[in-house]
């Protein structure tokens, strides 16, 4: 198998050129670049990585090739969810730029022209190509073209297709993320004192109630919380352990992080209790795998949410992952960006504060007043 670069070449004095060793099969050599400036240490790097894929196998393989190789072997470890995730980000986004390239010809500046053409166009594959597309991409799209551009680029480097790891790719500065909705203070009242809907015209008592003022009180995923079991509860504290993804399928999670504990707060204790006692008085068994909410499935979950809110004169209705923003949104201003990450199960590259808080109404009236304050106390 041929070996992989991990350093880059450096600047010699001595010979006033870029110089870089590397090293494959036991044997060392040396690449060199006498043009100044950055253009030299990738013309350096360049012929290093030449000689270091002369043994790399399929280089002649187009990309929509190895592409499709990838999702296969996706399906074999992850959920549905993301396979599909894959599947459209490769059909929409990338295989339109690179798709009939070779990957011996691939390079990160064209993994970068993915990203950018995106960001300006939209959807790249022509048929899919909608009125919006002179509104350019969110933020977070395009946060997820550069992760499965880069989860393809690690499949291609174990299967010794390439040597290629990108490692500069940027989102563009103007990107924005999309604007979300939480609930505001009057709606948190209402979740909290409201445990009723509307049926048939008639009041009826919503028995989801408590798994809404738990994901709001926790930051739940909605799959976390039809995932979650009696027994995943031990004292005040809960562990994490699966995910039910929108096609009933049970995983280990979005993400790596996902799999977590943390110590309930009075609220969501309070949500807790309440569902054991529901589950009592309605004499369902508390075994240690029993759901604790007995959700169905999330789009059971999706349309008594969105009930309840009309129902209660919620307005503007926000979406079961909205809780998890408002959620966030409250706690910012009181836990650190670290602790927020463990609450939620973000990885440590996530900007959670950035992409989840939004503002609750009275907080720069709040600020504000905490200005003035710390101007007081400085000029007495």
């Amino acid at each position: 198998m041929a070996s992989k670069r991990t350093n880059t070449a450096a600047w010699s004095k001595s010979l006033n050129q870029w110089k870089i060793g590397v090293q494959k099969d036991g044997v060392r050599k040396y690449f060199y670049s006498g043009t100044p400036g950055r253009t030299g240490q990738r013309e350096a790097n360049a012929k290093a990585d030449a000689w270091l894929d002369d043994n790399i196998t399929g280089t002649n393989k187009k990309i929509s090739v190895l592409y499709a190789e990838w999702v296969e072997s996706v399906k074999l470890t992850c959920g549905t969810s993301y396979v599909e995730q894959c599947e459209k980000y490769g059909e929409y986004y990338i295989l339109p730029v690179i798709g009939k390239l070779k990957i011996s010809d691939l390079n990160e500046g064209q993994l970068q022209t993915v990203i950018d053409r995106s960001y300006k166009h939209r959807c790249l594959k022509k048929d899919r190509q909608t009125k919006s597309q002179d509104k350019p991409l969110s933020k977070k799209t395009l946060m997820t073209i550069r992760s499965v551009e880069k989860a393809f680029l690690k499949w291609c480097r174990l299967n010794n297709y390439t040597t290629l790891n990108p490692e500069n790719l940027t989102i563009p500065k103007n990107a924005r993320l999309n604007e979300k909705t939480i609930l505001q203070p009057d709606a948190l009242s209402t979740l909290f004192s409201v445990d009723t809907r509307t049926r048939f015209g008639k009041r009826v008592f919503d028995d989801y109630i408590y798994a809404y003022r738990f994901a709001v009180a926790t930051g739940l995923r909605p799959g976390e919380l039809v995932g979650l079991w009696y027994g995943d509860v031990k004292g005040n504290t809960v562990s994490l352990r699966r995910s039910i993804n929108v096609q009933g399928e049970e995983t280990t999670g979005k993400n790596e992080n996902a799999i977590r504990s943390f110590v309930m707060s009075k609220k969501a204790r309070s949500a807790y209790d309440s569902q054991v006692q529901l589950l009592r008085s309605s004499g369902v068994p508390l075994n240690y795998n029993t759901p604790l909410f007995q959700i169905g499935c999330q789009r059971s979950l999706v349309k008594r949410w969105e009930s309840y809110q009309k129902s209660n004169g919620i307005e503007p209705m926000v979406t079961l992952y909205e809780l998890r923003h408002t959620f966030v949104s409250i706690e910012s201003g009181v836990l650190t960006d670290s602790q927020l990450k463990m609450l939620v199960g973000h990885s440590k590259n996530m900007d959670t504060a950035g992409t989840y808080r939004h503002e609750l109404k009275g907080q720069r009236e709040a600020l504000a007043i905490a200005t003035d304050a710390a101007f007081d106390k400085i000029s007495v």
